[in-house]
């Protein structure tokens, strides 16, 4: 038998991008392989590292765009290139394929968790530096401009902290100014809270960092919300930070796969491969109602807290002790929607939170989600998703 191809995995573990399309790799590599896996854990500075004498067959890694023309030009072997820029020029020929994220998804998603929280102002910090990071600050502007939403942003240089070895100290020199910008979100009357969207989970941390040194709290005066759903910096960060979470895994599996085909010299389909958005992790900093109407938030915070349980209009209506009438009346007026539609919106949000975050089955997840029964679960998230449950936790 003929040796299994070497493939030369050059992903940063550093951060849960890089993670979950190690584990998508993995997976495609079991099932269809098997592969001989080369890698260097660490960060991103490894394409020099592989050496002019490696003699492999396929190449996945992430390729600043100065360097993509070297590396494909040395290896001479097929490459699935995870861009650091938003739109990196592909090299010429039919050996090269392509990750990206789709900026403009992530920055929909988070928007519309701020919007659905009632936040009208809102706000964005991104890396000045990295492409990626400012694609989805425009993203979010022109998303946030077309609501008719007043939207500022803020640039940190500070892209590359791991990389530096001196990070801590730059860190330190930075924060003053955006402690000072995020005190400026509140300077102007009448005060108005604040649902600020990160490029990223990092990013987030170090606003919620200064968010505390402003002296803001966290998230009655400000929401933060990151990307990538790295639980570690999510978890770690105080309060806990919200995240968008990015299917990277199946992506991961999508490149090794496109990458097969590659080395077979077998026609691609595509030689785009996109990570997309999956679902909104909500954790301390962003849960929260901003709504000026106290009814209107009550609800909201209600169906929240009760999306695990089967709950109705006439519940919500006894708990808050108003008139279903009138509740229903000042939500349509305030939120655009229906209490009902809200509930279920709750109801299908938490579902796709467990089939993306658990293995219980599908009848489980229903229960765990608040449907009463399997078939209103599928009715409900087939109608509100655009496929049915089992195609969504595939995807």
């Amino acid at each position: 038998m003929a040796p299994p191809p070497q493939v030369a995995l050059l992903l940063e573990t550093s951060t849960e991008y890089g993670r979950g399309l190690l584990r998508g790799i993995l997976r495609y590599s079991r099932l269809h392989g098997p592969w001989s896996l080369v890698m260097a854990p660490g960060h991103l500075d490894q394409m020099s590292a592989l050496g002019q004498g490696w003699n492999g067959q396929g190449m996945i890694g992430r390729v600043r765009p100065e360097e993509l023309a070297r590396v494909a030009r040395s290896a001479k072997v097929p490459l699935v290139a995870s861009s650091l820029s938003e739109a990196l020029p592909m090299v010429s020929g039919e050996h090269y394929g392509e990750i990206r994220t789709d900026s403009s998804s992530i920055a929909a998603m988070g928007l519309a968790h701020l919007r659905e929280a009632g936040f009208r102002k809102l706000a964005f910090v991104s890396f000045r530096d990295c492409h990626w990071a400012l694609a989805r600050e425009q993203a979010f502007l022109r998303l946030a401009a077309d609501a008719g939403l007043e939207c500022l942003a803020h640039r940190t240089p500070l892209a590359n902290w791991m990389r530096k070895p001196h990070w801590m100290r730059s860190w330190q020199r930075e924060q003053p100014l955006l402690v000072r910008w995020l005190a400026e979100l509140f300077q102007s009357e009448p005060r108005q809270p604040v649902g600020l969207m990160a490029c990223n989970d990092v990013c987030g941390r170090e606003v919620l960092a200064a968010c505390g040194a402003a002296g803001l709290r966290v998230p009655d005066d400000i929401a933060v919300i990151g990307v990538d759903n790295d639980e570690i910096i999510c978890d770690l960060s105080s309060p806990p930070l919200s995240s968008v979470a990015m299917g990277t895994e199946a992506a991961g599996y999508a490149a090794a796969g496109l990458l097969d085909r590659l080395m077979r010299r077998q026609p691609a389909p595509s030689r785009t491969i996109w990570v997309q958005p999956t679902h909104m992790v909500t954790r301390t900093s962003s849960d929260v109602m901003a709504q000026e109407d106290s009814l209107v938030a009550g609800a909201l915070r209600m169906i929240r807290e009760r999306s695990r349980e089967p709950i109705g209009v006439e519940d919500l209506a006894r708990g808050l002790n108003v008139s279903r009438r009138t509740l229903e009346r000042r939500f349509q007026a305030t939120v655009g929607r229906t209490v009902l539609e809200e509930i279920t919106r709750a109801h299908i949000q938490r579902a796709k939170q467990l089939l993306q975050e658990t293995d219980l089955p599908v009848y489980r997840v229903a229960a765990a989600a608040g449907f009463g029964s399997h078939k209103a679960f599928h009715r409900a998230f087939e109608r509100e998703a655009g496929v049915t449950p089992g195609k969504y936790r595939g995807a």
